[in-house]
């Protein structure tokens, strides 16, 4: 880049050569170069990882290094949440860095969730990826697999959705005016209006398939290897290593002391594997004195974590896991027709693509896998939306996860925990009404089909005629204050 110090550039030079990728499976480990675009190891089918020779690397010496970087808020590395830490994924020159301010986003203590879930006052943490551009915590992956794509020079970048992945595709293809172009696969009836609003907004050719998710992965995978498009989902290794730095801010917040334990949606497992990555390359670094305990929570309607680390066993082993008891199950889900079904969205996914990494990440932090109805799911999404953040129905499964592990006696009343609102309340209003009208048959439409029967905590609108004594009558017996 013209004006580059010598030093600048021999940094660059450095860490171009001290990164690159890497088959998953140690019995392949074949390692491509950082300029590639693999979404899927060509020699064995195995997920691709970004890694780094740290030992080549000018690692940080403390993580309280990074607080200087708030000082600097005009330049556009500092202020991002995710390049703000660009040294704890350092595949990029500065220059090639695709941002839109993303990662701003807020760690806040919820005793009144807290309450809820069953842990000691100040033990309960909602780590908030709503604040993101796009509302949901997909903005820290998309800022970096767009900033490998401008590396590799591509133009067309495409994604199979449930909602919040298309919509932050949209956002940063239509901010960034670099000349992406956006194709986006949905399936039928399977995403939340607030998020097909986004993608159809932000100008996004939205392809919907007759089919589900799982369809729509498997078809634009094809569709990208034929027409030469580049991969958006996280089955491209580089948007984990955006997703990393959610826990780095949830570190940050936290004064860069360990929570005892991180409790994460399940889903497509992009972010818990991440999260697994993050705490490996820190704990390598010698950056933290100990890792969190991770929990990832499946909904029911979309239990195949469950069925398969908890049922069936499967495990990391180191690299090695049993891949036959996978396809057997795969298998199975195929030949009874069984599709996911979950009022949360965001993680109605039966073929999870990072199902491996997560095994490591789950390895690695001594986790544990749970699965909630949807009946838990929307009441502790109203907990939340009562104690102030508000949230799509797949971020509370990490609340409603929480405390079935409470109840459990799995986590203390005592301990630290994160859990990880992964999406705006306005993703999904629609569940949100329903859950608090009065009107029976919308719920009945939006809900009862979903196995949710009642809603314990609405808060429902109060219907009065127009009239004045009646409406101040009204707002006296239903306005008292209660107590904390």
């Amino acid at each position: 880049m013209p004006g580059q110090s010598t030093s600048t550039t021999e940094t660059h030079r450095r860490a171009a050569e001290a990164a690159f990728q890497q088959c998953l499976n140690p019995a392949c480990a074949a390692t491509f170069a950082i300029d590639e675009a693999r979404f899927g190891c060509p020699r064995c089918g195995d997920l691709i990882d970004v890694v780094y020779d740290w030992d080549r690397l000018p690692a940080p010496k403390s993580l309280r290094d990074f607080e200087a970087k708030w000082s600097r808020p005009l330049d556009p590395l500092c202020f991002s949440g995710v390049w703000r830490f660009r040294e704890l994924l350092p595949f990029a020159p500065a220059d090639k860095v695709v941002t839109v301010g993303e990662g701003r986003t807020l760690l806040q203590t919820a005793d009144k969730v807290g309450r809820y879930v069953g842990l000691d006052a100040g033990r309960l943490m909602l780590q908030y990826e709503g604040m993101n551009p796009s509302g949901s915590f997909k903005d820290n992956g998309m800022t970096a697999a767009f900033t490998h794509a401008r590396m590799i020079g591509a133009s067309r970048v495409a994604c199979a959705s449930t909602g919040n992945t298309s919509a932050a595709l949209a956002v940063y293809c239509s901010a960034t005016d670099l000349g992406f172009r956006a194709v986006i696969f949905v399936g039928s009836g399977k995403i939340a209006y607030g998020k097909l609003s986004q993608a159809l907004d932000h100008g996004a050719l939205t392809i919907q398939i007759r089919g589900d998710f799982d369809d729509a992965m498997r078809r634009v995978r094809e569709v990208a290897d034929r027409l030469g498009i580049y991969l958006m989902n996280s089955v491209n290794p580089f948007r984990l290593e955006g997703q990393k730095t959610i826990m780095y801010r949830v570190l940050e917040a936290m004064g860069w002391e360990v929570p005892d334990w991180i409790v994460v949606p399940g889903g497509n497992l992009g972010n818990s594997s991440a999260f697994g990555k993050a705490f490996i390359e820190l704990a390598h670094l010698g950056l933290i004195p100990r890792v969190p305990r991770l929990a990832v929570i499946n909904a029911a309607g979309a239990r195949t974590l469950h069925e398969l680390y908890g049922s069936r066993e499967v495990r990391w082993r180191d690299g090695l896991a049993d891949s036959s008891k996978v396809d057997a199950y795969y298998g199975e889900l195929d030949a009874s027709g069984v599709k996911a079904s979950t009022i949360a969205s965001a993680i109605e996914i039966n073929r999870p693509v990072n199902f491996k990494k997560c095994l490591r990440a789950l390895h690695f932090c001594d986790g544990v896998v749970r699965e909630v109805s949807d009946q838990e799911i929307m009441d502790a999404k109203a907990q939340v939306g009562a104690g102030g953040l508000g949230c799509e129905p797949a971020s509370a499964a990490s609340v409603a996860g929480a405390r079935r592990l409470r109840e459990e006696g799995v986590i203390a009343p005592s301990d630290r925990v994160v859990c990880i609102l992964t999406g705006h309340q306005l993703k999904d209003p629609t569940a949100t009404v329903a859950y608090h009208s009065a009107d029976r048959e919308n719920f009945e439409k939006v809900l009862g089909s979903r196995g949710v029967s009642h809603a314990e905590f609405a808060n429902r609108p109060v219907v009065v005629a127009d009239d004045l004594d009646e409406i101040v009558d009204a707002i006296a017996r239903h306005s008292e204050p209660t107590a904390p």
